[in-house]
C-alpha cells in the first residue's frame, strides 16, 4: 500500500521497511541533483537488471533514462534477476528464457537507435551449478540463445540463519559453496571459458575463498562487495560486522582468480537508511559513507581487480544513477589515471571479456 506524507511531500510505501527491497521513490530522487564530475571518462557499468514487477518495472527505456543522464556509459552487462523465466519445458532450462529476453535487449541497442551505449553487451545468467553433467547442456543452451553474448553464471548462494535477512525468491542451502556438486559446476564454468558471478553475506565469504582455492582454473567475481549486513541481529552492529567483513576481504584477494564488485550498498541488508532521510543522499555522503568498505577492497585486490557497479534498479531506492557514479569519482580522486581506468571500465572489459572502451 502506499500512501504520501503530507509533512515531507514525497511517496512513501507503506510498511517498506518489512519488505526486501526499498521501494523506489521517483519524486523523493528527483530532489537530489548534481552537476555530472568527469563526464567524458569511459564507464562500463558491469551490473544491472532488467524485469517486469507488479508495480516495478524496468525494461531497456527505464534503464536508459537512467544511463543517459551525463556520465560515459560505454557498456553493460545484465546480471540474472529471474526476469522472464520460462513457465514451460524442462525445469533446468527455464532460465535460458531469461537469456533470450536479454539478447533481444542487446540487439535492440546494437541496432543504434537506442543511442551509443552497448546496452546488455555481456550477459550472466543462471544455472543450477549441482546438476552434474546436464549442467553442459544448460550452459551450450544459453550459449547460443545469447548471440555471442554470454560470459556467465550468478547462482546465488546468499544464507543466514535469521529468515529476515533471507531473499524470499531464493532459498539455498548453508556452505552451499563447500558442497563438491556445485565445486563441480564451477569447474565446468571454467572448462567452457565462463564466470561466477558470487551473491553472498558477509559471513559466507569464507566460502567462496575454499571455493576458489578448490576451483582454481574458474574466474569468480564477489558482487556487492561481499553483502556486509546490517539489518535485523546485526543492526547496530557495523563495526563489528566491518572488521570481520575486512579480514575475510583479504583473506579472498589471496586468491589470483577473484575479483571483486564495488557497490550495491544501498540494499536493504546492508541498512545505510538513506532512504529515510528527507532527501536523498548525495554523492559525497554516499563517498564517504562507503569509502573504509571500498577502499578496503582496492588495496586488498588492487584496482586491477575491482569494477564499480551499480546494481540499478535495486539500489536505486536508496540513490539516484548519476549520484552514485558521481561518488565513485568523488572516491577514486587520488587514483592514478591507470587505476581509474581499471576501476570504471578496463577490470570489467578484462573480466567479462568485453569490447575495450573508447579514450
Amino acid at each position: 500500500m502506499v500512501k504520501v506524507d503530507m509533512k515531507r511531500g514525497v511517496t512513501m510505501a507503506e510498511n517498506s521497511r518489512t519488505s526486501h527491497y526499498i521501494p523506489v521513490r521517483q519524486d523523493w530522487l528527483a530532489r537530489r541533483t548534481e552537476d555530472i564530475l568527469e563526464p567524458d571518462l569511459p564507464i562500463i557499468d558491469p551490473h544491472h537488471h532488467l524485469w517486469d514487477r507488479p508495480n516495478w518495472r524496468y525494461l531497456l527505456d527505464e534503464l536508459l533514462a537512467d544511463i543517459n543522464f551525463g556520465h560515459n556509459i560505454c557498456s553493460t552487462v545484465f546480471v540474472q534477476c529471474r526476469a522472464f523465466v520460462r513457465t514451460g519445458g524442462p525445469e533446468a532450462m527455464r532460465h535460458v528464457g531469461e537469456t533470450e529476453f536479454v539478447a533481444g535487449v542487446a540487439a535492440m541497442s546494437d541496432s543504434g537507435i537506442y543511442g551509443d551505449t552497448r546496452v546488455c553487451e555481456g550477459i550472466v545468467g543462471h544455472a543450477d551449478l549441482t546438476l552434474g553433467d546436464k549442467l553442459d547442456d544448460v550452459l551450450d543452451a544459453h550459449i547460443a540463445a545469447a548471440g555471442g553474448r554470454f560470459r556467465g553464471i550468478r547462482h546465488i548462494v546468499a544464507w543466514d540463519p535469521d529468515p529476515d535477512v533471507m531473499n524470499p525468491g531464493y532459498s539455498p542451502p548453508q556452505h552451499y559453496l563447500m558442497d563438491e556438486r556445485f565445486r563441480d559446476g564451477l569447474r565446468r564454468l571454467g572448462r567452457k571459458g565462463l564466470t561466477f558471478d558470487a551473491w553472498l553475506y558477509h559471513p559466507q565469504i569464507p566460502d567462496l575463498t575454499a571455493a576458489a582455492r578448490a576451483c582454481p582454473e574458474t574466474n569468480m567475481v564477489l558482487d556487492h562487495v561481499g553483502g556486509p549486513l546490517g539489518m535485523a541481529g546485526y543492526a547496530g552492529r557495523r563495526d563489528e560486522v566491518f572488521t570481520d567483513w575486512s579480514a575475510s576481504i583479504k583473506a579472498l584477494a589471496a586468491c589470483p582468480n577473484v575479483y571483486v564488485k564495488l557497490g550495491g550498498l544501498g540494499m536493504r541488508v546492508n541498512d545505510f537508511g538513506f532512504e529515510e532521510a528527507t532527501d536523498p543522499p548525495s554523492s559525497a555522503t554516499l563517498a564517504e559513507t562507503w569509502r573504509p568498505y571500498m577502499e578496503t577492497c582496492i588495496e586488498a585486490f588492487g584496482a586491477s581487480r575491482c569494477m564499480f557497479e551499480s546494481n540499478f534498479p535495486v539500489d536505486k531506492g536508496s540513490y539516484s544513477y548519476p549520484v552514485y557514479w558521481n561518488a565513485c569519482k568523488l572516491l577514486t580522486k587520488g587514483a592514478s589515471a591507470t587505476e581509474k581506468a581499471d576501476l570504471f571500465a578496463g577490470t570489467a572489459q578484462r573480466f567479462y571479456n568485453l569490447e575495450p572502451v573508447a579514450d
